[in-house]
Formats: C-alpha cells, sequence, structure tokens
C-alpha cells in the first residue's frame, strides 16, 4: 500500500508528502502583554476550524504580535489551517477564500501555504478524508492529549495529480458538497419544525398543572452523578463495552444511548454509576437551551456510565412517572425557571446546581393521571418522533456520502471527468 487511502494512483498521479504540496508553519504561542511595539490583531485559534472544512469566523479573539510576527504569521485566501491538538479537534482542516488582512493565527493552529501552482482546496479535501478515515488519529499515535505537529503534519503522505487535475477535483467537489450541505441543512430545519410539532404536544399535555407547594426534591430517592475520564471518541453499545455517556445523551427529551464515548481498557470502570431502566437524566452542563434537558432511559445498558456533567435521579415511582416528570422539565414554563438558574461565563456551556435542580417546583397529578397523559402524549409524538428519526438518518446517510464522495475523488478512486 502507497499510502493511507489508495492501494493505486492513477497514471500521472505520484505518491508525495503535504510538505512537497505546501510549506507548514506552526501558530504563535498566546502572548497577553504588549512586549513594547506590538499590535493587538484578530488571531485564528481551533475553535474557528469546524468539522467538514467550515471556518466559523464570527467568535474572534485578539492577542499581541509584532508587526514581523504578523507578516510572517499572515493568512491569505488559498491557504488551508489545520488544527494542531486537542481530543474533539485534531486534524480538523479548512480551506480559506479570502484574505484575513492583519489576522495571525495561535500555535493550536497549523498553515498550509500551497507551493507553486498547487490547488489548496485539494489539500482541505484530502485532509478531511483523511481525517474522517481514522488514519489522523493512528498517524498521530494518540495516548492522552493529540497533538499533530506541524512536522508530523508535513511528512503526511499525499497523492498528488497534475495541477490541472487538482482544479478539476477541487470544482467538482465545492458543487458536490454544496448540494449535499444544502440537503443536510433543509432536513435540519424539517427536524426543527417536527421538534416544535412535539414542544407543541408536550405543552398541551402538562398544562393542567397547577401551582402548589411540592418541589422535584419530594419525589427524589437517590441522586448519581457521573465522571468525564479521557475517552476514546467513537461510541460503544454500553451493553458488552464499556463507555461514557456524553452531556448530548438527554437532548431534545429523548434519551440517546449511542450519544457517548468508549471507556480504553486501562481505565478501570465504575458500576455504581451505569445508568438504570426508569432514571431521569437530567443535564447538568451544556448550552443555554439545552441545559437541564431531561429524559428517561428507556431500556438496559449495564456497562454504560454517567459523565459528570449528568445526575441521574431516581424517583418514588408511587408518586412520580420519571416519563412525565422529563415532559414537565421540557416544558416552556419549566425551561424558563431552569434557564434563569443556569450560571457560566460562556453561553456555549451554562451550569445548573443540583440544588436548583431539585428545588424546582413539581406539583404533579395522581400518578395514575401521570400516566395516562403519558400514554396520551406517547400516541400524539410517536409519528413525530418517528419522522425525526428518519431524518436524522437520512442526515447521517448524507455525510456519509460526502465524506466517501470526497476520499474517492481525492485518492483518484473515481474520476470527475466521468462524473459530470
Amino acid at each position: 500500500m502507497t499510502g493511507p487511502l489508495w492501494d493505486a494512483l492513477p497514471d500521472g498521479w505520484r505518491a508525495g508528502q503535504v510538505k512537497n504540496a505546501a510549506t507548514v508553519t506552526l501558530g504563535k504561542m498566546l502572548q497577553s502583554k504588549n512586549s513594547g511595539n506590538d499590535v493587538r490583531a484578530p488571531y485564528m485559534r481551533a475553535a474557528n476550524v469546524q468539522p467538514d472544512g467550515v471556518l466559523a469566523l464570527d467568535d474572534v479573539n485578539e492577542m499581541w504580535f509584532s508587526d514581523a510576527e504578523l507578516e510572517q504569521l499572515s493568512i491569505r485566501a488559498g491557504d488551508v489551517v489545520v488544527v494542531e491538538g486537542g481530543q474533539g479537534g485534531f486534524g480538523r482542516a479548512a480551506y480559506v477564500d479570502e484574505d484575513l488582512a492583519g489576522w495571525g493565527f495561535q500555535n493550536s493552529i497549523s498553515r498550509l501555504r500551497p507551493i507553486g501552482d498547487v490547488d489548496g482546496r485539494f489539500i482541505a479535501f484530502y485532509l478531511i478524508a483523511l481525517r474522517a478515515s481514522g488514519f489522523i488519529r493512528a498517524y498521530s499515535n494518540v495516548v492522552s492529549m493529540p497533538h499533530l505537529t506541524a512536522e508530523k503534519l508535513g511528512r503526511m503522505p499525499m497523492p498528488m495529480p497534475r495541477v490541472e487535475e487538482q482544479r478539476a477535483i477541487a470544482d467538482y467537489l465545492d458543487h458536490e458538497t454544496a448540494r449535499i450541505d444544502t440537503l443536510i441543512e433543509e432536513q435540519q430545519r424539517l427536524i426543527e419544525m417536527l421538534r416544535e410539532r412535539r414542544r407543541a404536544a408536550v405543552e398541551e399535555a402538562v398544562a393542567i398543572i397547577a401551582t402548589s407547594g411540592a418541589r422535584l426534591k419530594h419525589l427524589i430517592r437517590s441522586v448519581r452523578q457521573g465522571w468525564s475520564p479521557q475517552c476514546y471518541s467513537w461510541p460503544a453499545d454500553g451493553v458488552k463495552t464499556w463507555a461514557v455517556l456524553k452531556a448530548g445523551a438527554a437532548n431534545g427529551g429523548r434519551f440517546r444511548p449511542m450519544e457517548n464515548k468508549e471507556l480504553p481498557k486501562d481505565e478501570v470502570p465504575r458500576p455504581d454509576i451505569v445508568v438504570a431502566r426508569g432514571d431521569l437524566i437530567v443535564a447538568r452542563a451544556n448550552t443555554r437551551e439545552l441545559v437541564g434537558s431531561a429524559a428517561v432511559v428507556e431500556g438496559d445498558f449495564p456497562r454504560l456510565m454517567l459523565c459528570d456533567k449528568l445526575y441521574a435521579f431516581s424517583l418514588d415511582e408511587s408518586r412520580a412517572d420519571s416519563r412525565f416528570v422529563a415532559a414537565v422539565l421540557g416544558s416552556r414554563r419549566w425551561r424558563d425557571l431552569i434557564e434563569l438558574e443556569a450560571t457560566g461565563v460562556s453561553h456555549s456551556m451554562l451550569n445548573i446546581t443540583q440544588s436548583n435542580i431539585v428545588n424546582l417546583p413539581m406539583p404533579l397529578p395522581p400518578v395514575d393521571e401521570q400516566r395516562s397523559i403519558v400514554a396520551h402524549l406517547n400516541s400524539e409524538t410517536a409519528k413525530t418522533d418517528q419522522l425525526i428519526a428518519e431524518t436524522e438518518q437520512f442526515i447521517q446517510l448524507a455525510r456519509e456520502r460526502r465524506t466517501a464522495l470526497i476520499t474517492a475523488v481525492v485518492t483518484g478512486q473515481a474520476d470527475v471527468r466521468e462524473m459530470t
């Protein structure tokens, strides 16, 4: 095998390395103070480089640079930026399609500046495929905190088609991935519409609750909170293989068991924080819209553990149906209470304390009436939930199609001249 993604290259292509296509430059370490004649300037950091080649430049930080540093660490149209470190983002790559005048970049970013007529878009698409294949993770020899150093990045194998073929490939992928991305965005809007329909049904179902002095804590038998060890980035089944849930496992009022990360073999599992059927799972940390999200564990997962951003409440079944309580916590009145109590310095990560959660008002009708309402609600929302699940599956397949298409084209397995 001549490379990580190909068995043989087409005629006229050669096997090279990234450094044969672009110069590799690592950014500057954060500098918080003026060392003399420095200027404050915006800089690119890991958070600005999102999956699938997306540059997110709305949230920009500044730091001090000398004039020489800004000249050396400039970002121009045609460059490619690659995330150097971090469990969630290392190896992410994006093409820069405009000059970012006056910008620099931090040492969490490596800049690839194409050599000669090499097309930076081709480089970016190749790196996206390489990361999706798992090669970058294996190549970076991940033990704890991974780093794709500038030296390692430069040595990575890369197919080198002729420049005119690079342009044809990049043009084709620009068009096709934009079409797929548009389709995904349309499906995401459909999901939001369906979720709004579901929320309306929940609001109607729980509208009968009257105000009284009852609190959630009066219904709780026990509370557990998880941990967050260093895990693999991929999920496990939580039945035969140990895994730790992610904060998003309760998003949207539905328990999502596959929102987890596999526990490494060298970590000792903790059976005391395994989720149990009927547990009310509540997110203590998330975005403003999702902090306090609640869902009920449906099924048995003997090796699926809570993370430290989730609480698991065991309720008194003679007084409360956990499914009804989850519906109440997801209703607008209770969302307003939760968001009011949530605190944090960043909108992207707010927290709500256990005390705040258990002291939420929770006046409930008799448990038989709760179960009757849940049964009615399930009937009303079943079709909507099915449509949401099918749409989410469609989006996943579209993303897989996008990755497979990029991989096939940048490695020469598919000839764009035969596909247009």
